[in-house]
């Protein structure tokens, strides 16, 4: 059996009908467990609000990380705190 390769608009159509179809039933349109929050704050904000997420939200329970970040030119932290929703 022969399949034909996907073509762009192909896979956008489906993804496109996969999300509605999630909307309807009322769960997320991705598979990804991860909840991530982003911040942009200058740099000592930024080390309050990661040290606040690991305190909340403990790695051995939730498996809190960073995920990304980077220093911005005006001297301001972006980053990517990701965890798990809830801890079992």
């Amino acid at each position: 059996m022969s399949r034909q390769p996907l073509r762009p608009v192909d896979v956008a159509r489906r993804l496109s009908q996969r999300g509605a179809e999630a909307a309807r039933s009322g769960r997320s349109a991705s598979n990804d467990a991860w909840k991530r929050e982003t911040f942009t704050l200058p740099r000592e904000e930024a080390r309050e609000k990661a040290r606040e997420a690991f305190s909340r939200f403990p790695k051995a329970a939730y498996m809190t990380e960073i995920e990304w970040w980077r220093e911005l030119d005006d001297g301001r932290i972006e980053f990517t705190i990701r965890r798990l929703p809830t801890a079992d």
